[in-house]
């Protein structure tokens, strides 16, 4: 037993890490039937559900399991290296709790009604905001009492089993300008629509389909936050502190799956000194995506979100991204043509962590924010 699964047990009576480790081993064979058909794999995050995983962020307090923020990212790493689609799509409804979760420790924010419900009611929380962030996308138009929004969410992961759709929309407001509007839409509303437009290269059971909402009613009390659009928030800076590595916990989970696939059929060739030599290239690629990762994950534990916090995040999420692909390749690499077959699974763990290369910031605007903190310029917006 590990000092981190101690801990976790220690703090919460539960031992989230053998659980995920259980759980993802009894996902894999779905998660293969998903990758072949493009489905959902909604019998996976029901699992998770049913074993508490998905209440587990939401603080004891308010009926949940307490678990700390670095369990989750380990939970989501174990479960990304048994099941890539699983693991991404839960991590977009964990971080959703896990910023409530955030605000209520720390700022003693209003947000504990969310969060009560999330436990009593084992809601699934879904993001828009890989569509989104700070420009965000559709229109909100005011009407009597609240605003009607006509909006299209891609690449919203896990939505065929959602119940809170967590978004945005801009509001033309005639004293403010291009104002965003952020709110909470029941997926079972008035005018909410899934469309089935996930066809994809690689995470295909994450059912990170379109949501479209069309003519939704939010009222004026559901508008939890309004920003000016295209500017840094502090809202933003804390989406990057606790989303990212999350996320990304998932990725280097895939990436450690492809390496040890990789490895174990490397075995059964005749010793190589240049097989040596790749296999040696491959752990440091993957000692790398660890240790940003790792970086990561205690810069969000003990931080508060600000610029400085946003740009070492960030940093971090384009040094994991670069090692977890080159992770991919050298698997390729190293296995030789028999790659390309799709049985040996590393054809499939190849494509998932593509995934990696989408989430925000991608690499040119990250490093465009580096060096704007870097020179002292101007960062307020992006």
């Amino acid at each position: 037993m590990t000092t981190l699964q101690t801990e976790t047990i220690h703090k919460t009576g539960t031992d989230y890490l053998s659980l995920a480790e259980s759980l993802g081993k009894q996902f894999s064979e779905r998660e293969v039937e998903a990758d072949e058909s493009d489905l959902f794999v909604a019998d996976n995050i029901a699992r998770l559900k049913a074993a508490g995983l998905v209440t587990a962020g939401v603080p004891a307090e308010l009926g949940g399991g307490g678990a700390s923020y670095t369990d989750l990212c380990a939970v989501l790493r174990i479960l990304g290296y048994h099941s890539s689609s699983t693991a991404l799509a839960f991590s977009m409804h964990t971080h959703q709790v896990m910023i409530p979760t955030w605000r209520w420790h720390n700022q003693n924010a209003p947000v504990d009604g969310l969060l009560r419900r999330i436990a009593a009611e084992q809601l699934i929380l879904l993001s828009s905001g890989g569509s989104d962030w700070l420009q965000s996308a559709g229109t909100a138009t005011k009407v009597d009492g609240g605003f009607l929004i006509n909006a299209r969410k891609v690449f919203a992961s896990g939505a065929p089993i959602a119940d809170l759709l967590m978004t945005s929309a801009v509001y033309d407001d005639p004293d403010k300008g291009a104002t965003v509007l952020h709110f909470a839409v029941p997926m079972k509303a008035q005018g909410v629509a899934i469309e089935s437009t996930w066809q994809a290269m690689g995470m295909r059971g994450t059912g990170s389909h379109d949501v479209v909402l069309s003519d939704v009613f939010v009222p004026d009390a559901a508008v939890a936050l309004r920003r000016e659009q295209g500017k840094w928030h502090f809202i933003f800076h804390l989406i990057t502190m606790v989303a990212i590595p999350l996320i990304y916990s998932v990725y280097v989970g895939v990436a450690e799956a492809a390496r040890d696939r990789a490895v174990q059929l490397a075995m059964k060739r005749s010793t190589d000194e240049h097989l040596c030599y790749m296999v040696g290239g491959l752990d440091n690629e993957l000692m790398a995506a660890r240790l940003a990762l790792q970086h990561m994950i205690s810069t969000a534990v003990v931080s508060q979100p600000g610029f400085e916090i946003t740009n070492q995040i960030m940093t971090g999420r384009t040094l994991v991204a670069k090692a977890v692909l080159n992770v991919a390749d050298l698997a390729m690499e190293i296995t030789g043509g028999s790659a390309f077959y799709r049985k040996l699974g590393l054809e499939k763990l190849f494509r998932d962590v593509q995934g990696v290369r989408y989430h925000p910031l991608r690499e040119e605007a990250q490093r465009k924010l580096s060096g704007q903190i870097a020179l002292g310029w101007d960062v307020s917006d992006l």
